[in-house]
């Protein structure tokens, strides 16, 4: 029975001083968190999609909180609605940040890149672009099997079956930057929405020299630099062959877009363009017209001439000798 006793009051002890150790070492090495970290996080979408650039919604929570600013900062998936109610809880300003979108910088369909080989292996472009330069000459274009529509936790882009590549859906993208981290050839670019949603850029990222590019697409650019030239804000700048509009600058004129002689340059969410007028029939027009004034003229002024002849005739005195 002693013995009973002794185990019980010794296992008491050391539960006693393993309590006590634990007590000290919890209060030693506690970690404080700031109750504003769980009710920033509270408020985000929680999509945990690492568009803001932190790993998750928790830790762009305690980003912001850290931080005491929030510029720089941006929750694509909520926008501007999660990033008011996040400055209220921490009594800071939600700087106005511009939308963005995903955008597809390629052209290369079935129809302006031909197929020359055929790919069997895994449907994945990651594993695509490691082992072959891809199923056309283009070896900078997409390559079709899709690895930034498995990325997108939003259904926002889907493969076109008869172009071949991916598209947009606008009212869907959040501008996450999944797709564009998916892609290994980075055609997938998140740019500025633009005023009235409208924006201008290059639909091409091939880098091969004019003749190359243009050979294995036919809706490359070629680096031709006419887009450059007649650009009046300086927002176009040609490098390794390969133009690029930088959105920040580009007031959208569209200069560039009628320029282009490969229509590489695409402007979206544009009205239509009014018909110019025919030149060469409104100058026939204007022609015929001067003339038919022209002819007018000359016939009333031999009518004058002519009555004006005739009158003095009769007053002309008579021959009184014959």
């Amino acid at each position: 029975m002693s013995l009973i006793l002794v185990a019980v009051i010794s296992l008491g002890a050391i539960g006693l001083i393993s309590a006590v150790i634990l007590y000290v070492a919890s209060k030693k090495f506690a970690v404080y968190e700031d109750p504003r970290i769980a009710q920033v996080a509270e408020v985000l979408p929680q999509a945990n999609c690492g568009g803001c650039g932190f790993p998750g919604c928790s830790g762009f929570a305690a980003a912001c909180v850290k931080a005491g600013s929030l510029e720089g900062k941006m929750c694509p998936v909520g926008g501007q609605p999660t990033m008011e109610k996040v400055a209220s809880i921490l009594g800071l300003e939600a700087a106005a940040s511009e939308p963005k979108v995903a955008v597809v910088r390629c052209n290369g369909t079935c129809a302006n890149r031909p197929k020359l080989t055929q790919y069997d292996g895994v449907r994945s472009c990651v594993v695509a672009n490691s082992t072959f330069g891809g199923e056309t000459g283009c070896t900078f274009g997409c390559l079709g099997c899709g690895d930034c529509v498995s990325a997108c936790q939003f259904d926002a882009i889907h493969m076109n079956p008869e172009t071949g590549l991916p598209e947009v859906d606008e009212s869907k993208c959040t501008a996450c930057g999944a797709c564009s981290k998916a892609c290994p050839r980075n055609i997938i670019e998140i740019r500025p929405k633009g005023k009235n949603n409208r924006r201008v850029y290059v639909q091409c990222v091939n880098k091969d020299k004019g003749a190359v590019a243009r050979k294995a697409c036919a809706a490359a650019c070629i680096g031709c630099g006419k887009c450059v030239k007649v650009c009046p804000f300086e927002a176009i700048t040609l490098e390794n062959n390969l133009a690029y509009i930088d959105p920040a600058k580009c007031k959208s004129c569209r200069k560039c877009e009628m320029e282009c002689p490969q229509q590489a340059i695409v402007a979206v969410n544009f009205p239509p363009r009014k018909p110019k007028a025919d030149a060469p029939a409104a100058e026939k027009q204007a022609v015929g017209q001067a003339a038919i004034a022209s002819a007018a003229k000359p016939v009333a002024v031999k009518n004058e001439t002519v009555n004006t002849a005739s009158t003095p005739a009769a007053e002309a005195p008579k021959n009184t000798e014959a």
